[in-house]
């Protein structure tokens, strides 16, 4: 049997397993458990192991155990709602197992009187009595040798017994799949198959399972399949050919001549790695990812006066308003006067969108920014030849493939991301794109001093804010919560807002996600005009939007923060030439890992090293805006345990490009991961 047809199995309906009624079928279906191949994803965490039989006085509370006891006594009352009971003893003392909703006559079958029974199930402890409520297993053969019994996550109404027997009959019909991986990756694995990965996983003699070559063989599928994705949409992307972008760098000398500083080394070869780009056939889609406030705005501007220079139109999209005028008047700035340029908001007024529309139909706008707006059907380019989207590390690969196929053959890509990704993962989240790394801070600029308080200090930091404010500086003031909690023990933004305001009237304002785009637009520019000196806030003000003048963040129970959103937070401050300080606020009873975080924070301000700390205290769904983004969160493969997993596939993936070898094979590895159809429809 060939693997298509041994696939259809695996992508059977469950309710077509034998044991599967209509029941139990919705039951799983809540878990996301559809197909016979959904089953063998679920994997046991743990297991009972029933094969050892204990002494009543020897039992333990709240455990799955297995006993060896004789029937002596019955006991069924007449009223309904009571549980039957059955007395049991063995040399060391007496047992009631109860039964709710069984009859008498199956009771007496399973357990004869008189006769010696095995019987596993949970030991609780009742009015000074061992019970066994609803016993999991009861043979009356003695000679039965019991085995270990896989546990699994399961939803409420049915039972790791019932889960197991249809476990059991699936993996009696798993087929044997033709293998995909090649002679040097499979020795990796002491030539485990996928099958035999699949069953020993679900076996639960396998005591670590995490340790085993079964294990990373099928950990190291999940990671490949990912890559081979970002692979193939790399290639047809580097197949398109473009007309090359001509310019000869008169208007980036310019620019750099009105700048008040040098850029720095990481800047300088991000920027050649961008121009190069820019004037090869091949279409441009790449990534310029640079620390908090390393300067990858300046860049990305010199880049697109390059492409106007060679006769193209550029639009900028930011995720938000107050970012897009930001980056706009900096370009207003720095620009060349000749150079027409737009902003497109939602607060445009209708007129002027039509006037901005029209100059772009008509190429005389050189270079629009914006927000999401800006791809709109409606909007229209008469040469659009260059893409820059900031912030956006949200975007999974099918929503950047879209984006790559926005303003035709001629127009390249530049995504801008500041939330470094530790190096495991850069293949497998971006590996669809080149990557230019900014990790240098400009010259000019202070690294942040991190403090760590006492909540119960705050006369000291209310006595720091206070100075702040007499030198003409800004203060943010960070609260995990909006509103107060009776669940959670964290400070909200409104009291702290109510309790800053009596301190320093007419010098305080608030922001939180529960206001319209409109007003923390409004509020973010009043604070960026001065109008107010402390800005009680959530994390709302994550995304980087530069506030010179604010050089003091405080950040209230720090220790609820992972480590990369607090340097993101961080990163909000110090972005002029003054210092710039961080206090973080916690509570006196903090855990080991949040003392970790706070020292790493007040040790370094490389965002790269603490994001590779923070996967490692936190793992890698943590990780600041992963289980947003669309990035696969892998089921079995962590990139700190499996570090060398990735690496492996990483040489796998760039041996097959280098020798352009038919990925064809891999499709049943891909159609095993739910990637098959992604492919097919991006590619």
């Amino acid at each position: 049997m060939d693997n298509i047809n041994n696939f259809k199995y695996l992508f059977k309906k469950i309710s077509n397993i034998k044991g599967v009624g209509n029941k139990t079928s919705l039951i799983l279906n809540k878990k996301k458990i559809f197909t016979v191949q959904d089953l063998l994803w679920r994997l046991p965490y743990s297991y009972d192991d029933l094969s050892k039989i204990v002494y009543i006085k020897n039992l333990h509370i709240g455990k799955l155990q297995t006993i060896k006891v004789k029937v002596i006594k019955y006991n069924f009352p007449r009223k309904r709602n009571l549980p039957n009971k059955v007395y049991c003893l063995d040399d060391t003392g007496t047992i009631e197992c109860i039964f709710f909703n069984s009859y008498e006559g199956y009771i007496k079958k399973i357990l004869p009187l008189n006769k010696t029974i095995i019987i596993s199930g949970k030991v609780s402890f009742y009015k000074n009595k061992y019970q066994i409520t609803n016993p999991s297993h009861v043979s009356i053969d003695e000679t039965l040798v019991l085995k270990k019994h896989n546990k699994y996550s399961l939803s409420e109404g049915i039972s790791n017994k019932i889960y197991n027997k249809i476990i059991a009959e699936v993996l009696q019909k798993i087929p044997n799949l033709e293998e995909w991986h090649s002679t040097e990756v499979m020795s990796y694995f002491n030539n485990i198959r996928w099958r035999d990965a699949i069953i020993k996983l679900h076996d639960s003699s396998t005591d670590e399972k995490k340790d085993t070559y079964y294990y990373k063989r099928l950990a190291f599928d999940e990671i490949f399949s990912s890559m081979l994705i970002s692979s193939e949409i790399r290639k047809k992307i580097k197949k398109i050919k473009k007309d090359k972008k001509i310019f000869n760098n008169l208007f980036e000398d310019e620019i750099k001549k009105k700048c008040s500083f040098d850029l720095t080394t990481d800047q300088t070869k991000a920027l050649k790695e961008i121009n190069n780009d820019l004037k090869n056939r091949e279409k441009m889609f790449r990534l310029l990812q640079g620390d908090v406030g390393s300067g990858k705005t300046i860049v990305a501007l010199i880049s697109a006066i390059n492409v106007i220079e060679s006769g193209y139109q550029v639009c900028l999209m930011a995720p938000t308003e107050i970012l897009a005028k930001q980056h706009y008047f900096l370009a207003k700035k720095i620009f060349p006067k000749k150079i027409n340029i737009n902003l497109l908001t939602g607060s445009t007024e209708m007129k002027d969108k039509k006037t901005i529309n029209q100059s772009l139909k008509n190429n005389s706008c050189n270079i629009v920014f914006g927000t999401h707006a800006l791809f709109q059907k409606k909007i229209e380019f008469k040469k659009l030849g260059y893409i820059i989207i900031d912030e956006q590390h949200k975007f999974g690969v099918k929503q950047r493939k879209m984006l790559s196929d926005k303003g035709g053959k001629n127009c390249d890509i530049l995504l801008m991301s500041a939330t470094p990704i530790p190096r495991t993962l850069v293949m497998s989240v971006y590996g669809d794109m080149d990557i230019s790394l900014i990790k240098q801070k400009p010259k000019n600029r202070l690294p942040v001093i991190t403090y760590s308080k006492l909540d119960e200090k705050i006369s000291d930091i209310i006595k720091f804010v206070k100075n702040e404010i007499s030198l003409n500086n800004q203060v943010f003031w960070i609260c995990p919560l909006i509103e107060e909690s009776k669940k959670v023990d964290q400070t909200s933004a409104i009291n702290k807002f109510n309790y800053l305001k009596k301190i320093f009237p007419g010098k305080v304002e608030l922001i939180h996600g529960k206001l319209t785009d409109q007003e923390k637009e409004r509020i973010l520019y009043s604070f960026m005009k001065q109008q107010f000196k402390i800005l009680v806030s959530t994390t709302v003000i994550e995304v980087g939007i530069d506030f010179p003048n604010a050089n003091l963040i405080v950040i209230e129970n720090a220790n609820k923060f992972g480590l990369s959103q607090l340097h993101q937070l961080r990163g909000r401050v110090g972005r002029g030439t003054k210092q710039g300080t961080c206090i973080l606020v916690f509570k006196s009873n903090l855990s080991q890992n949040a003392r970790k975080r706070i020292k790493i924070l007040k040790e370094t301000n490389d965002g790269f090293l603490i994001s590779e700390e923070d996967m490692k205290l936190r793992g890698f769904g943590d990780v600041l805006g992963f289980k947003q983004s669309g990035i696969k969160n892998f089921n079995l493969a962590d990139p700190i345990i499996n570090k060398d997993l990735f690496d492996l596939a990483e040489k796998e993936i760039k041996n097959i490009e280098k020798n352009k070898i038919n990925t064809e094979r891999y499709q049943s590895l891909l159609k095993l991961h739910d990637q098959a159809d992604i492919l097919k429809e991006i590619v």
